[in-house]
């Protein structure tokens, strides 16, 4: 059965810094899950969800992809996908985000799931951001059900951890749940770990109303706990790294970790 063009993930995300001290905390976090290529069939699902208008929640496709009109998420995300090896030139591609709740997103993590024709997941693209509005992102070709990739760490995140090591990816396909780890590897030890783990929900009108109820701030209270969460951070004296340069190159190719699946 085809999947829907709008799906929801509700859940949690859990971080845990080990270096130089241990710290952990968790909060809430509603996802939305769209087939890029039927985008006009989603925003007929509900109507407290919209694309390319305003609404409750909404998605824009300015805030993805090449970011230029003239190019198509599609091929913009194919495009990623091939320089990684994979061909999803008849395939599906599905993205997790965020979604813009009235007139703010801020997704610090967004999925693209590329699957081939047959249905199997072929690729991934962690697209990962940070609080000064910038992105860059990773690729990798999946060979599995479970899926660890590595890839140098390419980006500046946090103002907490410089842009050395690496990051290691563990990738479950998301049938029912999405279960996503992104650890920081420096020196052979892991520096600071941040997982999601949600379940799929229906993008019903009485779903995204509950959302709206039960999680009001939605990805505006995504930043508030960043920000919150780098204030006890400074106050315990973490060290402060400046940003550096962004990378010029939009994407960075994840390699498959064979020593851990």
């Amino acid at each position: 059965m085809t999947p829907p063009p709008l799906r929801l993930w509700k859940g949690q995300t859990h971080h845990k810094r080990f270096v130089p001290f241990e710290r952990a905390f968790s909060y809430e976090i509603a996802l939305i899950d769209l087939d890029i290529d039927r985008l006009e069939e989603a925003g007929r699902m509900s109507w407290l969800f919209a694309v390319n208008n305003p609404g409750l929640f909404s998605f824009q496709e300015r805030d993805h992809g090449s970011q230029d009109p003239s190019v198509s998420l599609r091929r913009w995300a194919e495009d990623q996908f091939a320089s990684a090896g994979v061909d999803l030139r008849a395939g599906t591609i599905r993205l997790v985000t965020f979604a813009r709740h009235f007139f703010y997103k801020f997704a610090p993590l967004s999925l693209w799931y590329g699957f081939a024709p047959d249905g199997k997941l072929a690729g991934i693209i962690y697209e990962v951001r940070n609080t000064f509005g910038e992105r860059h992102c990773y690729v990798a070709a999946i060979r599995g059900e479970r899926s660890v990739h590595l890839a140098p760490k390419s980006f500046h995140v946090s103002p907490f951890f410089d842009v050395s090591g690496q990051y290691r990816f563990t990738l479950r396909e998301p049938a029912g749940t999405l279960d996503v780890v992104v650890e920081n590897i420096k020196d052979g030890e892991r520096s600071h770990l941040a997982n999601i783990k949600a379940r799929m929900k229906e993008a019903t009108t009485a779903n995204l109303m509950r959302l709206a109820l039960t999680n009001p701030l939605s990805s505006l209270g995504v930043t508030f706990a960043i920000h919150w969460q780098a204030l006890l951070l400074w106050i315990r004296g973490a060290k402060y790294h400046s940003r550096p340069a962004k990378p010029e190159d939009i994407a960075t190719v994840a390699a498959s970790d064979t020593t851990v699946i």
